[in-house]
């Protein structure tokens, strides 16, 4: 959703991170996941990506919800 992107960016853009920072955080070897999520590719996020985001980002999964 784009609304949760939006959310991970705020933070991103706030912490002056890249997305490959938050992709090396994640354990990740490429960030096309990030980028699928970030371009709308994913238009549901797993629960297991919100939470390796959250992790990563040291914030709680209800930084991300909806209202």
């Amino acid at each position: 959703m784009k609304i949760m992107w939006e959310k991970v960016q705020k933070i991103l853009t706030d912490r002056n991170m890249t997305i490959n920072q938050l992709s090396n955080l994640m354990g990740y070897t490429r960030n096309s996941t990030l980028y699928s999520f970030k371009n709308g590719k994913i238009r549901r996020p797993s629960f297991e990506l919100m939470e390796k985001i959250a992790d990563a980002l040291e914030v709680s999964l209800d930084e991300f919800r909806t209202k």
